[in-house]
This record gives structure tokens, sequence and C-alpha cells, in this order.
């Protein structure tokens, strides 16, 4: 076994070869990574599934001030081009979310509090100790807003106190940022409460000639209270409150035809804006019942107030122009038994999920006949019970099964109109084998289904405001994942392939007429590779690739034959590279290389994305309390315009380069 042992991670270190740099001095080691992607504690390399786990620090070293930032250290996980803020659409393993689904394929969690939707499916990364996210079906912990993955947001918690860090930012096109992060115990071991907060304002990018500025201003504030309360050893309660709310100018849009860095431009009277809001309260609650075993609540409600209005022709003529004022609220809650088994011993999760869902919908599309005006109520339902069990099998296998049954209910109300509702019942299962190669090192293989609800298109042309069914995900994978070189690289390596059925794809067919509908069948095969590796002299290199390829097995609409065509923002390879320094002095640089191949935006893939390489840099240094920072986005300046969203009607103008320069103080 040892010879075995030693052959396997001579291979890995043959492979890797090409990315060490410098010497390795002795006792150097990766830190152990904890993560509760299976609901309970667990090393990062015992996760029978492909998982990657970017730091706070990185993402804060870095300016990350949104979802669409941290993809960049995430391969695999990327968003459609869509330019609003609030409202992001994940895209994982090839498969997307529609807008008007107001259903993500890709959940999020913030210290547990589900995000269903794609609006408010955002974040400013404040206080993010880490994110993990899991790639592939995750449905039978997570339900039916998780078959193509989790992404997982942990904050620090208040009880890490008492601490006070203010931090401003002065950057590219009069960027002004505030920033504040501080915790104090109001009882000694007892009663923490937390406060943080953030003001940001930056000048756009897209000049408007019919108003002598720029179209697409943006300012975010938000704030977060969280109030932690420990009774007792065994019992916990953190009580959290936050809003958010934009002032935006349009979304970064031009006409299609328009192209060139000296073309980020427009001439429209009245672009358009953002006045998009959003509040969320949730109530954490923990008591241990046992040494090993914990019974944990969540109680938590959303309302997202999506308020946004958008030229879609941009010129003088103001012909099209979309409208939309939606009041999204989600009420959820969990109860959930968990038992964090020892060395050898079995762990499990068996708990309860419901939420509800209460949308008010209002659209409204100006073209030269006139303007339409819609109005729906949406409302939603869903119960699930679901179970996970993690068993060894003597010394060096363990067996993984779970399962979810779950029943959604949909029921759309036009105003004028009849309602229309459906009920699904699903069953979803999973089942993870492990083989343990060594002290970290983990062979496994998975099956695990996913399950994405069905509805109806609220905003359709048609009057009978079709629906479309629930998309369905078989999904297999193998993977190996473990430590390797003294700990000092950790890696994880893992190949999936996936069965689609009842695809729900989004259609555009005008700008503001959206709909959802059912392809056929699709497959969707991929590898992904993810990298930690500590070089010598303070030196860590980390690195992902994923590769992907999904396409429509049978998909016929009135467009014509897709069969075989790329599914729509997903693209085939994503992946990263960094190399930080951290300096013995107090100082330290990185840097971030990132980047993701062609990303068809329609089913008969007539309009793209160009494939594209972005280079972020960031140093800085620290002294006592005080903190210096400066990072730099798009260094190259890499222009990557996505031409053709809306049916090949709008250019989405990429971002240029941002130099910020970031000054912070603890108290």
């Amino acid at each position: 076994m040892q010879s075995k042992g030693l052959k396997r991670k001579a291979v890995v270190v043959l492979l890797l070869g090409g990315c060490g740099v410098g010497s390795i001095a002795q006792g150097e080691a990766l830190p152990v990574v904890k993560v509760t992607a299976n609901k309970v504690a667990q090393t990062e390399q015992e996760v029978p599934a492909s998982l990657a786990v970017i730091s706070g620090e990185t993402l804060v070293d870095a300016g990350a001030s949104n979802m669409g930032d941290l993809a960049r250290y995430a391969p695999g996980l990327s968003f459609q081009p869509f330019g609003q803020s609030g409202t992001a659409l994940p895209v994982m393993r090839g498969l997307t979310s529609g807008a008007t689904a107001f259903s993500s394929s890709v959940l999020m969690l913030v210290d547990g509090v589900p995000v269903v939707a794609g609006q408010g499916f955002d974040h400013n990364l404040q206080g993010v100790e880490r994110v993990e996210v899991l790639r592939g079906p995750q449905s039978t912990l997570y339900g039916r807003n998780a078959e193509a993955g989790v992404v997982s947001l942990h904050t620090r918690q208040p009880d890490a106190g008492p601490y006070a860090e203010l931090e401003a930012t002065l950057g590219s096109r009069d960027l002004n940022a505030l920033r504040l992060d501080a915790a104090q115990a109001l009882v000694p071991e007892q009663l923490y409460f937390g406060v943080s907060g953030e003001w940001r304002q930056q000048d756009g990018f897209v000049d408007n000639l019919t108003r002598a500025g720029e179209a697409d201003d943006r300012e975010r504030k938000n704030g977060r209270l969280r109030l932690l309360w420990m009774p007792t050893a065994e019992t916990d309660v953190t009580l959290r409150y936050g809003q958010l709310h934009y002032r935006d100018g349009a979304a970064p849009w031009g006409p299609v035809g328009s192209n060139g860095h000296d073309t980020r431009r427009i001439d429209s009277p009245s672009p358009g804006s953002n006045r998009s809001s959003g509040r969320d309260i949730s109530l954490d609650a923990r008591h241990a019942l046992a040494p090993d075993l914990t019974l944990r609540s969540i109680t938590a409600r959303r309302e997202i107030r999506d308020r946004v209005t958008q030229d879609t022709d941009l010129t003088p003529a103001q012909r099209f122009a979309v409208g939309r004022d939606q009041r999204l609220t989600t009420l959820s809650q969990e109860l959930r038994l968990e038992r964090q088994g020892d060395e050898g011993q079995s762990s499990w999760v068996l708990g309860l999920y419901g939420d509800r869902d209460d949308h008010q919908l209002q659209f409204e599309q100006r073209n030269p006949m006139g303007t339409q005006r819609s109005e729906a109520t949406l409302e939603a339902e869903n119960l699930a019970l679901f179970g996970q069990w993690t068993l060894p099998l003597g010394e060096r296998w363990r067996l993984t099964p779970g399962l979810r049954i779950e029943q959604s209910r949909v029921a759309l109300t036009p105003r004028g109109a009849g309602q229309r509702s459906e009920r699904w019942d699903d069953v979803t299962s999973q089942l993870a084998l492990q083989y343990r190669l060594g002290d970290d090192d983990w062979l496994y293989a998975r099956y695990a289904e996913g399950f994405r609800a069905g509805g109806f298109n609220a905003f359709s042309a048609q009057s009978d405001y079709p629906g479309y069914e629930p998309e369905q995900v078989a999904s297999y994978e193998l993977g190996i994942k473990g430590t390797a070189l003294s700990q000092r690289l950790r890696y994880g390596l893992a190949s999936y392939w996936m069965i689609i059925d009842d695809m729900q794809v989004q259609q555009v067919i005008q700008p503001g007429s959206v709909q959802i509908t059912n392809a056929a069948a699709a497959r969707s095969q991929g590898v992904e590779l993810d990298i930690d590796y500590l070089l010598g002299g303070h030196w860590t290199l980390q690195a992902g690739l994923a590769l992907n390829r999904t396409r429509f097995r049978e998909f016929n609409d009135l467009s014509g034959d897709h069969a075989g065509h790329h599914n729509p923002f997903a693209p085939d390879i994503s992946g990263r590279l960094g190399l930080r320094y951290d300096s013995p002095q107090g100082w330290y640089a990185q840097a971030n290389l990132s980047g993701m191949s062609k990303t068809y935006l329609d089913a008969a893939n007539r309009f793209s994305r160009p494939g594209h390489a972005l280079l972020d840099l960031a140093g800085g240094y620290q002294q006592g309390p005080w903190q210096l920072g400066v990072y730099v986005k798009n260094a190259t300046d890499r222009q990557y315009d996505a031409v053709g969203l809306l049916n090949g009607t709008i250019r989405e103008y990429s971002p240029p380069r941002e130099i910020s320069l970031r000054v912070g103080v603890s108290l």
C-alpha cells in the first residue's frame, strides 16, 4: 500500500511540476479547510463532490464587490450577461437560469438563508470569511433551486469580536466607497452585537450623447445588523436583518451595431434607471441535544423590489422600452437534526423544509404600436422532507445515500384572467461511494438527481400564459481529492456526465417578450480541476479549470431545429490561475488570470460573447492597525461585449479597466 501511495503522489508531482518555482521551506503546509457543504462539518477533501473554496481575504484584497467578481475565482460558475444591479443569473455545468422564471438553477445561501431567484442573487461580499462553491446537483439536501450547484457564503460572526474596521476606496470613474464592519459584546460570553454597512458610488462607462454624461452610473447602499444570544453553552440564537438599495442609471447596453473601445456610447433622452431594493430578516437557532447531536432551525423572510426602466433601442426615437415594478417575497423555514460523528463514526442530517413565494408582478413594454401593460400575482409553495447519511464501511470505505421528497405548487393569476395552477411531486436521490487512498486522499463515485420546478410564462404575448414542465437532471460523477507533497498541495479532480430532460430554455421573441419553453432533451459532460499549491518562500498558487459540453439532443421551435447547438450562456471552458506572495514584513501581492471560451446568447447560436481572459492585480501593506491596498481589475483593458442580447437587438458593453486605492483601519 505504501508503494502505491508513493507512485500516486509521484504522478501528481509530475503533472504539476511546471507550476512550482523556488524552494520550499521545511514544515510549511496548507491550512486545513473545514466546510459545511453537506450541512455537517467536514474537511474539503472528505466531501464526495466537486468543490471550490475561496477565502474572504482573497476577495477583499482583489476589491471584489459583487457576485460577478466572485465568479473570476470560481471556475465553472459564471453569470449571464444582464447588466442590471441586484439581478444575477447563474450558470453552472451548462445549466442556466431565466429571469422570468423567478427560480434559479443554482442556489445561493448566505449563512444558511436561501436565495431562490436571480432577482436578489447578489451580495457585496463584505465580511465574508469563505465561499463554498459546490458543483453538480445538490437537490437532495437543498431542493429545487440546487439542480446545478450551490454557492454558500459564510460571514464573520459577532462573537469573533470585539472588532471595528473602517475602509475607504477611491478609484477609476470617480469611484468612492466607504465600508464599516464592527462587533461588540453587550454581555460577555452571552450577547453580541454586530453591524456592517457600505456606501458605494461610481460613474458609468457608457457615454450618452443626448444628455452629455454617462448613462450607467452606479450607487449602492446597504447595511446589516446581527444579534447573537448564547444563553447556555448548548444554545445559540442569531437574529440578522439587512437592507440594500440601488440608485443606478441604465444597463450598460448599446445598439447591436456599435463596436470598438471608442463607441461605448448611446444617444437616448431617457436610457433608464434601476431603483431596486431589498430587505431580509432571519432567525437562526441551534441547540445541542448531545455532544454530537444538534437541532437547528432557520426562519427567513426576503423581500426584493425589482424596479427598472430601460430603453431598448437606445436612439433619440425611443421606439422600444421596457419597465418592471415587481415585489418578490419569499418566506422559508428549515428544521433539521444533525449528527456530527467522530472519525470512523456515521454522520447524518434529517430535516423538513418549506417555503412560500408571494410575488406581485408588473411589466410594461413600449413599441411603435403603443404601450402594453401586464400585471399578475405569482404564488408558489414548496414542502420537503430530506435526509442524508454518511456511513463508514470499514476502515477505508464510506457510503453516503440521500433522499428528498418534495411537493411544489405554482399558481399564476393574471389581471383580468383566470388563475392557472399546477402541482408537481418529485423524489430526488443521491448515492456516493468513497474509498480512502491515504490519510487525506479520497476516490469517489456519485450519482445525484436534480430538480427545477416548472411554472408559467407570466409575461407571454399569448393569452393562455403557457406553462413549462419541471427540468430533471441525472448526474454521474467520478472524482479524486486529497493532498500531496507533505500537505503543501491540495487537489480535486472530477469528471461528470449529466442527462437533462425537459430542459428549460429562455427565448426572447422580441425586446420585452420573453418565454420559457422546454427543450426535449440535452446532455452535459465535463471535467473540473482545483489546485492549491504552497510554493516556497511565501508563495501560493491556486488554479482551476472547468470543461463543459452541453448540447441539445432534440429541440425544435419556430426559428428552426437546434439539435447539436450549445445551450445559451453556457461556456465550454472556464478557468483561473492565481499567484500570491505574503511577505513576513506585512505586505502582499497577488495576480489572478481568469477567462472563458465563446458563449452563445440564443438557442440558434447566431449571437455570442467572445472568449476572453482577464488579468486582475492587487498589492498592499499592513502596519499596525492600518492597511493600504491597490487593485487593478481587467488590467489589460480587454473588451468582451455580448453582441446580440434580446434576440439580436442589444450589445452589452463589458466594463473597462478599473484601478482603485483602499485605505483601512482596524480599531
